[in-house]
Order: C-alpha cells, then structure tokens, then sequence
C-alpha cells in the first residue's frame, strides 16, 4: 500500500475478476477502481482528477491560477541576492529561486557557494517575506537543507539520479523536478514516480527545453509535454523559459505561450545585473523587462479565465 497525500493507494492484480472487485467495493473505506496503466501510475490523472496542489510557503502551485518562482540561477554575493530578491517581491513574484550548489558542464564553472549561500537565501526570505527553492545535488545535503528550505529543485542533470530522488522524496517537502534535457515525456513521470513512491505527492513537474537539432536557442521548449502532462498526471507543471530560450529577449514569448498551454507557473530568471553574473547571466532579464513581464501575464492569464498570483 502507497501513501498519497492523505490518501491510500493499493495496487492489485487481476483486477479483470469481478469476485475481487466485489469484495474491494466492500472494504469499510472510501474507495475506487483504477486501472493500472503504465510504469507511472501514483501520478495518474485518475486516481485524483482535481489534480494536486502544492503549497512552497503561503504560495500554491495548481490551483487554477499562474504562480511565478523568480531569482537568480545562482546565488553570488549579499548585495546580488537580496537586491535581486527585492525586486522579485515587488513585482509580486509568489516565491524566490536561488541555486547554492550549481553542477556545471565544466568543472572550472562556478559551482555555487554552498551551505554559505543558503545563508543568503535565508537572510532574503527573512526581508521579502518570499518562500525560496534550491536545488540540492547531492543525497547527503538532503537533511541538512531540509531544515531551512521551503522547497528543492533537481535539477535536469540529475533527473535520473534515482537515490537523490529518493532522498528528496523522503523530506516530504516541496519539489520542482526538472525534466532532463534528453528525457522523453513518460521518462519524466517515472522520475517523479520516485517521489510519490515517498509518499510525498508535493511534486511539480518542469519543462526547461530539450536538446535537439535546432541551434537558434539554447534549448527546445517542448510545450507538447505541458499539455500531455496536464492531461495523464494530477502533478502541476512549471515552464522555465529562461533556459529554454537561452536569452532575455526570448523569456517573455516563451512565458506567455507557456501559460496559454496551460502551465500551473514559471520559473524565471532575473538578475539586477546579468552582466556580472557568474551563472547564466545571458538568459537572465533585468528588473525593468521582469516588471513589464508580470503586467503581460496578468493580461494573458485574464483572458484565460485565470488569474495570477501576487505576493
């Protein structure tokens, strides 16, 4: 038997004999026959078909509404994180992102500053008020971050890393799974199965583009996978059309298109100055293109019939 949020799911076989589901319609519990299909099944749209929400601080992600995670890929200095952190809260950004470890193509990239970062995420949650995310890397940071984080992100590099999942999952806290940038659809759903196998159902799912033969961006953003997953898991979806697109310019269409396609929230990059960036500071837009930004999401989202969020 599997824990779902507060709900119990138990797999059986031969559920084609009618003597079995008889005597499962009896048990002295609320109960539902749902197929099994697939390798992913706790993440089935059927088994809850409202779809699932998922609270990072007083933030909710899935419940109808566009939520915006913005900040910078990488957290640099105090003046960098808590200006930027600022900027985020006043155009009403619902949560803070900001990566403290950071695994890099190369290893003579800047890989983040650790535990000493985490301190600054703190030091901006306490002022702006705005829950954050991190991604964690490595299984045995899991318990340490635990403790002051609101949510992890795993990032596309370790979507596969089945014991980090695993150890996230344990946490019962918030996670923004990242889909790997060679990872089909369905490979997505199984990482996150890793998770709901937990029994932490506080899963959202993220689409950050695909490598493909397209060399204009730096990734594909595949809005096929927003809609497919919309419509097989009750996990919500976030978009990150900052690395998707691999430039400032690109962050908005990319946005825009995203919530049209029915993406639960994005997750943004901004930086108060990208050209001191030591991370993917060429994607990032700055605070004025950030405000603009969230005044055309708001608009795109009405005409939805939703509504954004605002810190």
């Amino acid at each position: 038997m599997y824990r779902l949020g507060g709900s119990h799911v138990l797999p059986v076989s031969g559920v084609d004999n009618p003597e079995l589901l008889a005597a499962a319609a009896d048990l002295p519990l609320p109960s539902r026959h749902v197929p099994r299909g697939g390798e992913a099944w706790l993440g089935r749209r059927e088994l809850r078909p409202a779809g699932t929400e998922v609270r990072i601080g007083p933030a909710t992600i899935g419940d109808g509404s566009v939520a915006v995670i913005a900040g910078p890929c990488a957290v640099e200095t105090p003046e960098q994180m808590l200006a930027t952190a600022a900027v985020v809260a006043e155009h009403g950004a619902v949560a803070l992102r900001g990566g403290v470890f950071k695994p890099r193509t190369s290893p003579h990239s800047f890989q983040g500053l650790g535990f000493t970062g985490l301190e600054l995420l703190v030091e901006a949650r306490k002022r702006t008020g705005l829950p954050f995310v991190t991604e964690v890397v490595d299984p045995e940071h899991v318990k340490r971050l635990a403790e002051v984080v609101d949510g992890f992100q795993i990032g596309a590099r370790n979507m596969q890393n089945f014991a980090l999942l695993s150890a996230v999952g344990q946490s019962g806290l918030p996670v923004v799974l990242k889909r790997g940038f060679g990872c089909t659809v369905e490979e997505t759903l199984a990482a996150g199965e890793y998770l709901l196998l937990e029994g932490n159902d506080q899963v959202v799912l993220c689409e950050r583009g695909i490598r493909t033969f397209e060399p204009s961006a730096r990734f594909t953003l595949d809005l096929t996978a927003v809609a497919l997953w919309k419509q097989r898991t009750h996990l919500p979806v976030i978009v990150d059309p900052s690395h998707s697109g691999g430039r400032p310019e690109l962050v908005e269409p990319l946005s825009l298109a995203a919530v049209a396609a029915g993406a639960d929230a994005l997750l943004i990059d901004v930086h108060v100055q990208p050209e001191q960036a030591l991370c993917d500071g060429n994607q990032a837009i700055r605070p004025a293109r950030f405000a603009g930004l969230m005044t055309r999401l708001a608009a795109t989202a009405a005409g939805l019939g939703r509504t954004l969020q605002r810190y």
